[in-house]
């Protein structure tokens, strides 16, 4: 239920996000260009830019949201990963070329209309800003919408920045602004990319999942009753929002015969502690004690599958 209200929120503020955008960026190239303001046409590239990561983020949920299959049993839920990871890539690509060409805006400042260039900075701040409040809850549980969330934010301090410069060159005539803030949106832009890719690169690197220390799941994990000992402990994410655990379980001798409701207590701390839902536990025991040859699998089989999608265990 959780993971539906997530991908509803993200969708509904993504579509509005994208409207949003696709009206910022027509204003702003018009403006930038009438105006001869490069911090406008800056931002416009950022909000173009943004716009394509709006509509791949989009598709990206849309495309995760399909069911598993016989030869994608985890379904598409990495297709989030992988689209982030270009969000990433091209705001990467972004921040260079505005720093550029803020450069050599810089050293040869050109006359900028700054009338026109106000109004037009202020309503792209409006607009930003909406589209930044239809995204904000979704982005708090999809990484992919997170850095759709944080290409708009940029677009919105940008925005205001642009709005800044324009009442600076109005009053003083000083037109190497419009390249400062160009130099700025620029930074913005490469700090949002830098927290992207490690996200991206984490996941696809299978990493701990963030909020999850090892150590303490693995004290957890020990402290169950029944439990002797526990090795190969993996932690990682199918997606921003579907962490994963799989680890051997030795039971004690003394619990051999319980060790379905042991393995049962540790899934239940799991998900109760970590939000683990996908848990996969593989039961030993030492070279003193053997499990009854006839119900050992039959008893795990239905612990250790889930679905995909985050839902409860397979009967």
């Amino acid at each position: 239920m959780a993971g539906t209200t997530i991908r509803t929120n993200a969708e509904r503020g993504l579509l509005l996000a994208i409207l949003l955008s696709a009206v910022t960026l027509v204003l702003e190239i018009a403006g930038g260009i009438l105006s001869g303001s490069l911090a406008l046409l800056s931002d416009a590239v950022h909000v173009l830019l943004d716009l394509l990561s709006l509509l791949l983020s989009y598709g990206a949920i849309r495309v995760a949201s399909l069911p598993p299959t016989d030869t994608r049993t985890f379904g598409w839920h990495r297709v989030e990963v992988f689209a982030a990871l270009i969000n990433g890539l091209t705001m990467l690509a972004a921040s260079l070329w505005i720093l550029y060409e803020a450069w050599g805006r810089y050293n040869r400042p050109v006359a900028i209309e700054t009338g026109l260039l106000l109004v037009v900075a202020a309503v792209g701040l409006v607009l930003n800003g909406v589209s930044a409040v239809a995204l904000h809850r979704g982005a708090v549980g999809d990484l992919n919408v997170r850095s759709a969330f944080l290409h708009v934010i940029g677009d919105t301090l940008s925005s205001l920045g642009v709005v800044v410069g324009a009442v600076v060159m109005a009053w003083t005539g000083w037109y190497r602004a419009d390249a400062l803030i160009s130099a700025g949106i620029g930074l913005v832009v490469l700090w949002g990319t830098g927290r992207i890719l490690r996200d991206a690169l984490r996941m696809l690197l299978e990493g701990t999942p963030p909020g999850l220390d090892a150590g303490k799941v693995s004290e957890t994990i020990r402290a169950v009753e029944g439990v002797d000992r526990l090795h190969r402990l993996h932690l990682w994410s199918l997606c921003s929002h579907i962490p994963v655990l799989s680890a051997h379980v030795e039971i004690s001798p003394s619990h051999v015969s319980q060790r379905r409701e042991v393995l049962e207590t540790i899934r239940a701390a799991l998900r109760r502690e970590y939000q683990i839902e996908h848990v996969t536990l593989q039961p030993e025991c030492g070279p003193e004690c053997t499990f009854p040859t006839a119900t050992a699998l039959s008893h795990e089989a239905d612990i250790h599958d889930h679905d995909p999608a985050g839902g409860s265990p397979s009967p």
